[in-house]
């Protein structure tokens, strides 16, 4: 059981499930048409068994069953996210079936009484855009304001928030740099402009819904803690270097018209003329921010080009992931953003969850290291809103197990189990827990 009841967080608190179109819904129905994803899994060596959305959970046909697993475990929110190589499948002509489905997706929450929390952008870029530059190309701000009008003019007046684009440190450094994503490129000036212009387009989306009185706008930032993996200075640097490209980043960028100087230094020479012109539209007001947490990195220095660093695997407790269980980093984020960024706006925490080794036995799931990680991680939430943090909110990754990108159906993520053969759900143990919790 979870060690929290509703009546420890404040009036109002929100909790909520949180999930993404292409990794549930099933992106051969209703008119989708072909997203990166598509293109990246179907390359050999990208992605586990070179497995794709296609069918994933086939919440497409069965998002009512969803939605009362929702409903029934109590939950106040349902965090889901729009495809926009469903509602525009070349990326700029409307698909009808695209617009009908979210209609009816927004229509059945609100019967069950929960508060529709949309993303717009989950990643799944049209391969038509793909074809175009993507990210790299700065007409993406246009194209993205264009799906921001398309989809809101439906949705807009029934949504309780609305975020841009979720996790741009992945939609740009890992996608760009790494190349672990779609379009799998490793070139440190696509990184720039990418991570550059998925900024742009989050301010022109902001703009665009302001003017259509859109309300409760916000982003949603990943983060994850950088931490030296010992008391050298090349690891005190290398942890710096790592906070500012996947945390400071962004967050700086959206809320202070500004990005930091040793990144400004690295990828200035990679920036697209007059960058700085930009701000104006990427620090377009917001009503509140996300945080998306998992885990830490232990970070060292190492020779050879910008940015000098690797990670050292740490010696704390890891998920199926192999991503350690640090719940401090989730108060410390909390705390810091508000300090240094946001102030007295409201902050959710938008992503948090860990992949296990589940399995049905005897009709059953019993996931008590999930619980064990929500219980700390609720607890790093309680912390922070003791010491004044303006905290409103709480979703958990994810309601149910599903397509986990790059590792296909290999890690399972969900409160609710899926037999991928069937499609069967059923609920965890973590999914009873959370139930019990937000009865009391």
């Amino acid at each position: 059981m979870l060690n929290h009841k509703r009546a420890d967080f404040p009036d109002g608190f929100l909790f909520g499930a949180a999930t993404s179109a292409y990794q549930i819904e099933g992106h051969s129905f209703g008119g989708a048409g072909r997203a990166m994803w598509d293109d990246f899994a179907a390359t050999p060596g990208n992605v586990v068994r070179a497995e794709d959305g296609a069918v994933a959970c086939d919440h497409y046909h069965q998002y009512e069953t969803d939605l009362d697993l929702l409903k029934d475990g109590g939950f106040d929110a349902y965090r889901f996210s729009t495809s926009w190589a469903r509602v525009m499948p070349d990326g700029r002509t409307v698909n009808p079936e695209g617009l009908d489905f979210y209609d009816r997706l927004t229509d059945a929450m609100l019967e069950r009484g929960l508060k529709p929390m949309a993303t717009l952008y989950h990643w799944e870029l049209p391969s038509a855009l793909a074809d175009l530059g993507g990210w790299r190309n700065r007409d993406i701000a246009n194209w993205f304001g264009d799906f921001t009008e398309s989809i809101m003019g439906r949705l807009g007046d029934r949504m309780y928030s609305v975020a841009t684009i979720n996790e741009f440190w992945c939609v740009s450094w890992l996608s760009h740099f790494l190349g672990q994503h779609p379009p799998g490129v490793r070139d440190i000036r696509a990184t720039a402009r990418a991570m550059h212009y998925v900024l742009l387009a989050h301010g022109t989306s902001v703009e665009r819904m302001r003017g259509m009185g859109v309300k409760n706008l916000g982003a949603v930032f990943n983060m994850e803690w950088a931490a030296p993996a010992d008391d050298s200075a090349a690891s005190i640097e290398a942890a710096a270097v790592y906070d500012d490209y996947y945390n400071n980043f962004f967050v700086s960028g959206a809320f202070k018209g500004a990005y930091p100087d040793r990144l400004v230094k690295a990828l200035g020479p990679h920036l697209p003329d007059g960058w700085q012109d930009d701000f104006k539209t990427i620090t377009a007001p917001l009503d509140w921010a996300g945080i998306n947490y998992y885990s830490r990195s232990l970070l060292a220095g190492i020779d050879g080009p910008w940015p000098h660093l690797h990670t050292v695997p740490g010696s704390l407790e890891k998920t199926e992931m192999g991503w350690e269980v640090y719940p401090r980093g989730l108060h410390d984020f909390l705390v810091r953003t508000a300090r240094d960024y946001t102030g007295d706006l409201p902050l959710y925490v938008t992503e948090n969850g860990m992949a296990n080794a589940d399995s049905v036995v005897n009709g059953a799931v019993d996931d008590a290291a999930r619980i064990a990680y929500f219980n700390s991680h609720l607890g790093a939430v309680r912390d922070a809103i003791a010491k004044g943090v303006p905290v409103k909110g709480y979703m958990a990754w994810s309601l149910l197990d599903n397509y986990e990108w790059a590792l296909g159906y290999e890690k399972r993520f969900g409160m609710v189990h899926v037999d991928f053969e069937t499609l069967e759900r059923t609920p965890k143990a973590s999914w009873h827990a959370f139930k019990g919790m937000l009865a009391g």
